[in-house]
């Protein structure tokens, strides 16, 4: 599924500043990274997540390009306003049936925190789309994978 996704980016992905919330493991950030992303944000809730995303770093020797923060994105992303910098691409993929799309996306777009032409990837399920037009982005894109759908969306400015 990564790689399907990055295929679609493709040239989308180089030079950009990235922002990878509810991290996981940190695989969208850190394959960002890898295809020349300038410098990545990880934001994760659980501590867990955040000492494999932290060991990922470390094995990739990325430390220079990134930065990892430990936050509830549900209820704000105030944390990013003390980050110099507005992201160009994210990626979110929360867990799944949990309504945490449409409060993440509510939160970023608060935020303040995107460049114009920014790109959204949401990973989630089928049972909890995203409308065409939410929070002042809009769908560009979306693609099912198995149970699994991907949404790309842009900002409506």
């Amino acid at each position: 599924l990564r790689e399907s996704i990055f295929n679609i980016l493709s040239f989308k992905v180089s030079g950009t500043y990235v922002l990878d919330l509810f991290s996981g493991t940190g695989a969208f950030g850190i394959e960002s990274l890898s295809r020349g992303a300038q410098y990545a944000v990880f934001v994760e809730k659980s501590g867990d997540a955040l000492h494999v995303i932290e060991r990922n770093i470390r094995a990739g020797a990325l430390e220079g390009q990134t930065r990892v923060i430990r936050w509830d994105i549900v209820k704000n992303l105030n944390c990013l306003r003390r980050i110099p910098f507005k992201y160009d691409l994210v990626f979110m993929d929360p867990p799944y049936n949990r309504d945490m799309v449409q409060k993440g996306l509510r939160n970023l777009y608060r935020c303040g925190c995107l460049n114009r032409g920014v790109c959204i990837v949401v990973e989630h399920s089928h049972s909890e789309p995203i409308p065409e037009n939410t929070m002042g982005f809009a769908v560009s894109d979306q693609r099912k994978y198995g149970k699994t759908l991907v949404t790309f969306l842009t900002d409506m400015l």
